[in-house]
């Protein structure tokens, strides 16, 4: 059978991961090409071998095989096609393999391209990158196997889940499964899961090649970054793009009218982000001024821990969430091996610490330098808060016996402030001139967007003043925003200048010419876009509830809803529907019809509500149904958000997605940074416009 077969190259890709991982580090060691060599082959064999035992698992849940006690639990015959392949990750035992899977991908990509220039440091990326997926393999093989099966024992009152026949006992096969999960039967959350498995594995191989250069003392230089600048740009976009995605889904699944609520694994995702977001900026230092060579290490160790920590929190369920998964006996695999690679990894920085001396010294406080090194602290600061407010409940209840749940108003309060100081460092940390910055200069680049954005933020936040803090909010995103777009102005003005260029040819080549430069740039204009999300979220936000007679109306603002009638019926994948259809007016005007529904899924009885949403550039009007009458219904009770400003989330994520593409497709001849020969004016001009 086909599953028996996946079973096989399972547990022969968990040899050949252990096998790799002895070999590679035997090999480095003793200075032996054929032992590295025979492990890089075990190491690229363990892909193939991983895919089989994919396909399988995939073909038994698209082939409802109810055998297997993993297809029975997250597939049933109401599912699409479609769902039940997205199955895969939709479960414990799926999404663990499903991870190796991706891993072993990423390690042999590495692994095929031409590696003669980092020879030196190949074994020990070998065995770093490999002990990781041997250990996700283990972990399937020998806790979570999606090819247990189900067995029963003549009168016993349960099933026992074991791979082979126990002696006496009968299979069993049930007739149907019990299906995905409701709330994973969404768009966000089938893209959800493997855009983040593809950000947490990415990781892996930034961190196994900085592991590897302080093993061969290779770490004072840059060559490691250079290797791993485009894989960290890669894991770090799929994170993001998780990140969006997850909170599309919590927007359109969960019914309370936002799209981030601070639940312990959006924080577990969040968490890497922050790092590997400051470690992407620390290496820049690196790549320009020789700096920033030991946060470079802090970052890249913390964020594969912190990788590895909220995969910990997702699939044990230690931590209660409505992403987690229910508990498991993954806890202490997991904690101990997220224990082993971070104490380890922290001996090896230390021991090496001495070796990792800067070329440069700070030379002053108001320097991109200094901009850099603010920006790492505060990233850390943040990623320390959300981490507190994360395993708070886990520290109280082994301390006290009570677990004390910390909520949304402790994040927002602290990490607040210190979100809003990154968004103005994005702003004018590209003002900074390297080693030193003059004052008058600064002011002289910065009074433009500066006096722009506080004539544009007070109109703005006049019209939104329902909030005094939104008038700073909105200062903040709209001077980082002038500041960008000035940058983008100077550049293709230099070029029009001194190349007679049209403006959309500068503005091309400009962004040719320098992609790493000006692709960050649109990053950041991707972030603010989100922040934006966020602003309207925490400070324009406008809720109601009440309920309605059929024909009756319900205010908010300027919009009214009327509630025209409710039917049920019976839906796909085993749902029952009741499903509401309104009138949405503005300023009296029909503009839209509204179908707030309530979902019943019978197998599982569990309840999924999907809101009505109307979108406009401005926002969307969220409507909700939260009650009914039973008989005849004649009344139902709606909750209707007005949520402003909330399309910039979705519009920012697609925006970070094109600056990324934009920096890592950045060819050799960028020339950031690049020593000019030219008079000073001259050579300004030609900075500016990326030549």
């Amino acid at each position: 059978m086909l599953t028996d077969v996946g079973l096989l190259a399972l547990v022969l890709a968990f040899v050949l991961g252990v096998y790799a991982t002895l070999a590679s580090y035997y090999g480095g060691r003793t200075n032996q090409d054929t032992w590295v060599e025979s492990a890089r082959n075990a190491a690229i064999l363990t892909f193939p071998l991983l895919t089989i035992s994919v396909f399988a698992v995939v073909y038994a849940l698209y082939a409802l095989d109810f055998s297997l006690a993993y297809v029975a639990d997250v597939s049933s015959r109401a599912m699409s096609p479609f769902l039940r392949v997205t199955a895969l990750w939709g479960g414990q035992q799926g999404s663990v393999l499903f991870w190796a899977w991706l891993m072993s991908g990423f390690v042999m990509v590495v692994l095929l391209r031409k590696w003669e220039r980092d020879r030196e440091l190949m074994p020990y990326v070998i065995a770093v990158a490999m002990l990781t997926t041997a250990f996700f393999i283990g972990v399937v093989v020998f806790i979570t196997n999606p090819f247990t099966r189900m067995w029963h024992f003549p009168g016993a009152a349960e099933l026992t889940m074991a791979i082979f026949q126990p002696a006496g006992a009968m299979p069993y096969i049930p007739e149907d499964g019990s299906g995905l999960n409701p709330l994973l039967r969404h768009f966000g959350m089938i893209g959800h899961p493997p855009t983040t498995y593809l950000g947490f594995t990415g990781f892996v191989i930034p961190y196994a090649f900085a592991i590897a250069a302080l093993i061969t003392g290779k770490s004072s230089g840059d060559e490691w970054i250079r290797a791993t600048r485009r894989w960290t740009l890669v894991a770090w976009i799929f994170l993001s793009i998780g990140l969006v995605l997850g909170g599309r889904w919590a927007y359109d699944v969960l019914g309370w009218g936002g799209f981030w609520g601070w639940d312990p694994v959006e924080n577990a995702m969040l968490m890497p982000w922050l790092t590997g977001t400051a470690f992407l900026h620390s290496v820049m230092m690196t790549e320009k001024r020789g700096m920033l060579k030991k946060w470079n290490m802090v970052l890249i160790i913390l964020t594969y821990s912190l990788a590895l920590f909220g995969t910990f929190i997702t699939r044990t369920g230690v931590i209660s969430s409505v992403h987690a998964f229910s508990k498991t006996a993954l806890g202490p695999a997991f904690f101990g091996f997220i224990g082993l690679t971070f104490l380890g990894s922290l001996s090896l920085l230390f021991a090496r610490w001495d070796t990792l001396k800067s070329d440069h010294q700070l030379e002053s406080f108001l320097s991109r330098e200094a901009a850099f090194l603010l920006q790492n602290m505060l990233f850390l600061a943040i990623t320390f808060a959300v981490f507190w407010g994360t395993v708070f409940p886990l520290i109280s209840e082994l301390v006290t016996g009570t677990k004390i749940t910390v909520g949304p108003p402790y994040f927002k309060r602290v990490t607040g402030p210190l979100f809003a100081a990154l968004v103005l460092l994005m702003g004018i940390a590209p003002l900074f001139a390297w080693r030193k910055q003059a004052v008058r200069k600064l002011g002289k680049a910065i009074w433009v967007p500066f006096a722009a954005s506080l004539v544009l933020s007070g109109v703005w936040g006049y019209a939104h003043r329902m909030h005094p803090a939104v008038y700073p909010a909105l200062w903040l995103v709209t001077f980082v925003v002038l500041a960008i777009l000035m940058e983008f102005w100077k550049g293709v003005r230099a070029r029009i200048r001194g190349r007679g260029e049209s403006p959309w040819v500068a503005f091309q080549k400009l962004i040719g010419r320098n992609r790493r430069r000006y692709g960050g740039y649109i990053i950041h204009l991707g972030v603010v876009m989100i922040a934006l999300g966020f602003i309207g979220d925490a400070y324009l936000k406008s809720e109601t509830q009440g309920t309605l007679q059929l024909g009756e109306s319900l205010q908010i603002g300027e919009y009214s809803l009327r509630f025209d009638s409710l039917d049920y019926y019976p839906g796909s994948d085993g749902r029952e529907v009741l499903e509401a259809t309104t009138s949405l007016f503005k300023n009296g005007e029909l503009v839209t019809q509204l179908n707030p529904r309530r979902d019943y899924f019978v197998v599982q009885q569990q309840p999924v509500t999907i809101p009505g949403v109307y979108s406009t550039a401005a926002g969307d009007v969220y409507a909700l149904l939260v009650g009914w009458e039973e008989i005849g219904f004649q009344s139902s009770t709606f909750k209707i958000y007005i949520n402003p400003l909330i399309g910039w989330t979705w519009l920012g994520g697609l925006v970070m997605i094109l600056g990324t593409l934009i920096a890592a497709w950045s060819p050799s001849r960028d020339r950031e940074g690049a020593t000019y020969t030219l008079k000073p004016r001259q050579a300004s001009l030609s900075y500016l416009a990326g030549d």
